[in-house]
């Protein structure tokens, strides 16, 4: 594998994408309804009467998670978590709102190219550059 992938500033530079997306959909998409086909499949999910609510729940959580990521603490319980919170979104997506998104194909081959980045930074730490 190529050194620079195992410096630091890689690192912290994976760790700053990988929170931004979490941070992205929980404050833009969801909290700001920047994206209203994630309000609808909340609606579609869990029903009418608790889609706004349930919406702005997701997305402090979604924020949460992404603030958990800047900070770097448990990398592997984090990844486990962003792991079953994929999956089960994913998994409810293509089950119950398979119109609501645009490509349910898509989605999954996106998710698995984060969840390879997201588990990348869990399980290999940055080396020391050693200058000689």
């Amino acid at each position: 594998m190529h050194r620079f992938f195992r410096f630091k500033n890689f690192h912290i530079l994976l760790g700053v994408l990988i929170g931004s997306v979490w941070v992205f959909h929980g404050l833009y998409s969801k909290i700001l309804n920047g994206i209203p086909r994630h309000r609808q499949i909340v609606e579609r999910i869990l029903g009418e009467g608790v889609a706004d609510f349930a919406t702005l729940a997701i997305g402090i959580l979604e924020v949460l998670l992404g603030i958990w990521i800047f900070c770097g603490f448990f990398k592997r319980t984090c990844a486990t978590v962003q792991t079953l919170a994929i999956v089960a979104m994913n998994s409810l997506e293509i089950y119950l709102a398979p119109d609501l998104l645009i490509s349910a194909l898509g989605m999954v081959f996106l998710n698995l190219i984060f969840l390879s980045m997201v588990w990348y930074w869990a399980l290999f730490p940055p080396q020391r550059i050693i200058m000689d």
